[in-house]
């Protein structure tokens, strides 16, 4: 994903911080496990946030290790369960087709960045499209039905959008619980809507400059990638609808000791980051300054 979603560490009480910091680095070394070195830089906010959501109610047990991050002190981490692996599977079935379809979007020469990350995660990812054939179809199928809607300059938010949030939707595919797995599928479909409308407006001016589709452009009429203020005041509604209705799917389910974590994320942190992207205050975060915050 895009690194949108991230929980406000900075508004949590330690043990909170320090429970995040598990799940983070747990996932960490899930998608080493599982997937060797490569597949361990692919973490970012975003899909330990799947993680956590993925999670049983009570934390699993923790281990300490050392990294290639933290070669010296040791860190402790979530040990590896069923969770853990659906969400370090489907982990890296979204990066590499988020990296292939950078190098779709780009010409040789700017695309060969994600032509070479793509290529160096593909074994990655052909195990993983093994253990999810599914999902990896599913994932495939909702890129090529947004890649359509790209091709005719689609001007509809909302097609657009809805493309990317079923992809997130069928995430949750594989929870067992009938009623937990549609809450969560609830819940994945309105972050996948908010995600794809944030990153969209994110890049407006990028997107102007370089001719790229951008449905928020197109349905507003914007000139330059500049926001008109009735436009700006319509859009901040449409994103906060998003975050409204995953509070909503939220609150049908005990999420347990990951309540507090999501709620702040929910509640607080996407609200800012939407308030960001519309400003151009946000910046993305490498993996290495993720988790400096944490540990800051």
């Amino acid at each position: 994903m895009y690194g949108y979603v991230r929980p406000p560490l900075e508004q949590l009480p330690q043990q909170e911080r320090d429970r995040f910091q598990r799940a983070y680095c747990g996932l960490c070394h899930t998608l080493g496990q599982r997937y060797g070195l490569p597949a361990r830089f692919i973490l970012n906010y975003d899909f330990t946030y799947l993680a956590i959501l993925l999670a049983e109610r009570e934390e699993g047990p923790s281990g300490e290790s050392r990294c290639p991050v933290s070669p010296i002190r040791k860190r402790p981490y979530l040990q590896s369960d069923d969770a853990f692996a659906l969400a370090a599977d489907e982990s890296v079935i979204l990066a590499y087709w988020q990296l292939r379809d950078g190098v779709a979007d780009h010409d040789w020469l700017h695309g060969l960045k994600y032509r070479s990350v793509s290529c160096i995660l593909e074994p990655a990812y052909r195990k993983a499209a093994k253990a999810r054939p599914a999902y990896d179809e599913a994932v495939r199928c909702q890129l090529e039905q947004l890649a359509r809607l790209e091709a005719e300059q689609c001007p509809s938010i909302d097609r657009a959008a809805d493309a990317f949030a079923v992809l997130l939707e069928r995430s949750a595919d594989d929870v067992a619980d009938p009623v937990r797995r549609r809450v969560l599928g609830q819940m994945l479909y309105h972050l996948g809507r908010w995600v794809y409308l944030a990153d969209a407006a994110d890049d407006l001016q990028k997107d102007a400059a370089s001719g790229n589709y951008n449905p928020i452009a197109l349905r507003f009429g914007l000139q330059n990638g500049q926001w008109t203020a009735e436009s700006r005041a319509e859009f901040a509604g449409t994103l906060d609808h998003s975050v409204r209705m995953i509070a909503t799917a939220y609150e049908l389910w005990d999420f347990g000791c990951w309540a507090p974590i999501l709620e702040a994320t929910i509640y607080y942190g996407l609200f800012q980051v939407g308030k960001a992207v519309l400003n151009g205050t946000f910046r993305p975060r490498v993996r290495g300054l993720e988790r400096n915050k944490q540990e800051g």
